[in-house]
């Protein structure tokens, strides 16, 4: 008589989980205990944000953090993972953040407006990546690089050129579907103490995008795809050897990128209500987005979240807590005057200079390290 063996219960339920796991993790674990309890901390804060802190702006602060980490993320696909530099990403951030805007402005404060802004939006971010890429990525290392940022350039021009489309210098305000508005309510009692409003359904419409796209790049740079942009950033000449059309990887890439980009800035323009040149095409957005790249960690979809959390936190915090220091040293000679908070830009320099000191490979590079 023959028997058969079947694992316990207890077991069988871990290895379930087990594939859950992977399987939203692309089987790419941080590999560090430290990073990993870092990760899920800034998850459970981003998650339980509207009921750990009160007011406006923890909920303004996190929401701006959900956003970047999927714009982070997607300019990482490009520097991290392919090694194309592009300064034209905030391009794609702002079509997005347009899209929603002149579609909501225009057709009315629906989900189908909101939904053809949106598809708009994404076609022409499509169509520009493709251009952008057949038309110049052949073209080697920092003339790519000028080129991008002249395109960028001519964008952020246009935009505040065609007012009347645009809504030029001004930009544009809009109302929002109405399950969005502060004056919607969810659930007729407040959830723990807290009243669940349009503006929480929005910030958790905008959380659950935001993990969703970032799973999705993730995966992608999990796959035998990203795996040839790896090789073709490791030696495109070795890979076109291999067989793979660099230029049609490396436009491909761009393409993904653009799309996740475009839809990062629908998110912003639906959180702020508002969209214009400076909000979504400034350049000095895009020197933000180098910064929390390199912060977090070149070719890490984990130093996106890290790079973003960090940067936003402090950009919203670090003025407040030298204002702070500078009233409890009021007495000392220089130190009140050294930590002003009108110098906190000076800081927030010196903290990014001290942290690629540090971390020259990226905070996860350097907690992945450590862990071997």
């Amino acid at each position: 008589m023959s028997t058969s063996f079947s694992p316990p219960l207890a077991f069988d339920e871990s290895r379930k989980r087990g594939g859950i796991l992977n399987s939203l993790l692309s089987s790419d674990y941080p590999r560090s205990k430290a990073l990993s309890l870092i990760l899920i901390g800034i998850f459970v804060v981003l998650a339980l944000t509207p009921f750990l802190f009160s007011g406006s702006q923890p909920l303004s602060t996190a929401a701006k953090i959900c956003v970047f980490i999927v714009l982070v993320a997607s300019f990482d696909l490009l520097l991290g993972y392919t090694g194309i530099v592009s300064f034209a990403h905030t391009m794609f951030f702002g079509i997005g953040g347009y899209g929603i805007a002149i579609g909501l402005e225009r057709l009315g404060a629906t989900w189908t407006s909101a939904g053809i802004g949106l598809l708009v939006a994404l076609a022409l971010s499509a169509v520009l990546a493709v251009a952008i890429g057949l038309l110049s990525l052949r073209v080697r290392a920092i003339f790519f690089s000028m080129i991008t940022l002249a395109v960028a350039s001519a964008m952020a021009v246009l935009a505040s050129q065609l007012s009347t489309l645009t809504g030029g210098e001004d930009g544009l305000s809009f109302q929002l579907p109405y399950a969005l508005r502060p004056a919607f309510r969810l659930f007729a009692e407040p959830v723990f103490s807290v009243v669940i409003n349009g503006r929480l359904v929005a910030y958790y419409l905008l959380f659950f995008v935001s993990l969703g796209m970032f799973l999705l790049l993730l995966r992608i740079v999990n796959s035998p795809f990203g795996r040839v942009l790896q090789a073709i950033r490791e030696n495109e000449f070795r890979a076109e050897a291999l067989g793979y059309r660099v230029v049609a990887y490396r436009t491909a890439a761009s393409v993904i990128s653009a799309l996740a980009a475009t839809v990062a800035g629908a998110l912003m323009a639906l959180w702020l209500r508002y969209n214009g040149p400076d909000t979504t095409l400034s350049f000095s957005i895009m020197i933000d987005i180098l910064l929390m790249v390199v912060i977090g960690g070149m070719g890490t979809m984990y130093g996106a979240v890290i790079g973003a959390a960090l940067f936003v936190l402090a950009q919203s915090y670090l003025q407040v807590l030298m204002g702070v220091g500078s009233t409890a040293l009021a007495g000392i000679p220089l130190l009140p005057n050294l930590i002003h908070p009108d110098r906190w830009l000076l800081w927030l320099g010196a903290l990014f200079i001290i942290s690629v000191y540090a971390f020259p490979g990226g905070i996860v590079g350097r907690l992945q390290q450590s862990k071997q």
